[in-house]
């Protein structure tokens, strides 16, 4: 059930609210998810508004809770859904011109966004409302105001920032890009570099929920096309990549964390000047302390944009740096996925080549790299991740051989020699 009222959302789950409670910042969350936020994670702020609070009490909202009930009993009672859809579709049209006219015509916006989002409706659903705000402009109008942040960045404009949040919320509901809409005009405004930078900003500054909501549309720009990154790195530099790894981080809410890692690969694939830039902003650090407790799909990703970062220098030196680098690599091969595994390979084959420090041979062999690259051998085929693996043996088998775990007749297959 997402289709209800955004007042009955939960800010931090997204999810309906069953136990709603406020804080002391007058925001209301499902009581699971602000316990779960001041208790296990020990943050002292509001989500919503990012607000520091003094105290971690929570007033029940009897009144929030008895109307969410009452919307549920009615919802459930509704017996001809299909007819008020109907009747209500032809004037969507009518609406949304009214609404387009009266956000351009005040300067406080949020009041008419809000209800544009409520007449479009939630994502997925209420197509054709969807594509009438479309074809009505209401795309280029809300760029226009989201792009307002940059002019107010800095000047403590909170209309002007909220109206941003707002914005952006509503451009997360419409499906942006020729292939959905059928006009690519929307989608290159939601493209342009100043849309981008003023979506840089709030993804720094905004609140959890328009956090998520920039990311998700950050990453449909990534997906849409082959997107030029670089200006975008150079207006912001590592602060943008530090905006991501905070959203790859936050385990509270998986959709931002997975989307700011497809936006990651997709930054990273642009450029290797990139790269550097995201070292810089401890990229690698960030990822191996997040890999042993990460997913399947996520576990992937990282691996990936790990890999991307070890093919320049500086990423190669902060995993050979980090205490434990390979010995987080080394535990993922073969235990998440084939592909996690060719991963790992391409990742300690590009750390341990030319250059490599005597610590991560010798940690290659301490972690069980050496004992997993040999079953890559016997049973990897033919491939190129076979190769590197041999590769590697040859490069390092004479370092290796010393260690009493290294099995007597590889030195001789691999032409090593005896024992020193």
């Amino acid at each position: 059930m997402d289709d209800f009222p955004v007042d009955f959302r939960c800010p931090i789950s997204m999810e309906l609210m069953e136990d709603p409670v406020t804080i002391s910042t007058g925001v209301t969350y499902e009581r699971r998810s602000i316990e779960k936020w001041f208790s296990k994670y020990d943050k002292a702020t509001c989500p919503a508004t990012m607000q520091r609070v003094s105290t971690s009490d929570l007033t029940p909202n009897h009144t929030l809770k008895r109307l969410i009930a009452s919307w549920v009993d009615e919802r459930s009672k509704a017996s001809h859904p299909g007819k008020a859809a109907a009747a209500g579709k032809t004037k969507h049209g009518e609406i949304i011109v009214h609404l387009l006219k009266a956000m351009e015509a005040t300067p406080f916006k949020v009041s008419s966004l809000r209800k544009l989002k409520d007449v479009i409706g939630p994502a997925n659903e209420m197509v054709e409302a969807k594509m009438e705000f479309v074809r009505s402009g209401g795309v280029e109008a809300v760029v226009r105001i989201i792009r307002q942040i940059l002019a107010a960045d800095g000047c403590g404009d909170f209309a002007a920032f909220r109206a941003c949040e707002e914005g952006l919320g509503l451009l997360n509901l419409i499906p942006i890009g020729p292939d959905e809409t059928g006009d690519d005009q929307g989608f290159k405004l939601i493209s342009e570099l100043e849309t981008v930078r003023a979506m840089a900003i709030m993804l720094q500054r905004g609140s959890q929920e328009s956090r998520y909501h920039t990311i998700a549309l950050l990453r449909k720009i990534s997906k849409a096309e082959v997107y030029d990154w670089t200006p975008i790195v150079q207006d912001q530099g590592i602060d943008f990549f530090k905006s991501l790894l905070d959203l790859v981080s936050d385990d509270m809410w998986s959709k931002s964390s997975t989307h700011a890692l497809d936006v990651l690969v997709e930054v990273l694939k642009s450029s290797k000047r990139t790269r550097v830039k995201a070292v810089e902003a401890g990229a690698v650090i960030t990822l191996i302390e997040l890999l042993p407790e990460s997913t399947r799909s996520k576990c992937e990703r990282m691996l990936y944009i790990i890999k991307l970062l070890c093919e320049c220098a500086d990423g190669r030196a902060a995993l050979a740096e980090h205490g434990m680098g390979v010995a987080a690599v080394v535990k993922k091969m073969m235990n998440v996925s084939d592909t996690g595994t060719k991963l790992c390979v391409k990742i300690l084959w590009l750390v341990s080549g030319v250059g490599a420090t005597e610590r991560v041979v010798e940690e290659m062999v301490v972690y069980g790299a050496v004992k997993k690259l040999l079953v890559v051998l016997h049973f990897g085929g033919g491939g190129s991740t076979r190769e590197k693996a041999l590769n590697m043996f040859k490069m390092h088998g004479s370092a290796w051989k010393r260690f009493e775990c290294f099995p007597s007749d590889l030195k001789a297959y691999l032409g090593l020699g005896g024992s020193d």
